[in-house]
């Protein structure tokens, strides 16, 4: 009978999921609908736009974008480190710098590769 104490955590997802389903539906069926051509264009920071927003993105954009989230993720890690540099003590600096040298051959191995060129 494990599984009766996740009957509470069901009914609240199910209660969100419809909650959010319920809203969107309202705001689509009550909203105002005053379309004009102006609202219907793409908006692009206030300037005009040049192509349509259907365009398709080369596949360099997405690698170095999924490369930068990446290394930011691994750089988060400093500063539980920087936090408790005192106590971790010269082990913890060894570390650190074992960990920044993975990095740091990463790195390295994408710049050969051609991972952050862009053509």
């Amino acid at each position: 009978m494990v599984l009766l104490s996740y009957v509470p955590i069901v009914l609240m997802i199910l209660f969100a999921a419809a909650f959010g389903v319920a809203i969107s539906k309202a705001s689509e069926l009550l909203g105002p609908k005053h379309p004009t051509a102006e609202k219907l264009t793409t908006y692009e920071s206030g300037m005009e736009p040049i192509r349509t927003a259907r365009e398709r993105f080369s596949v360099k954009f997405y690698l170095v974008s999924m490369l930068f989230i990446l290394f930011d993720i691994e750089i988060v890690f400093l500063y539980p480190w920087a936090v408790v540099f005192k106590e971790l003590r010269w082990l913890g600096v060894a570390e650190m710098f074992i960990f920044v040298a993975v990095l740091l051959v990463g790195y390295i191995y994408i710049l050969r590769k051609g991972a952050l060129r862009w053509d």
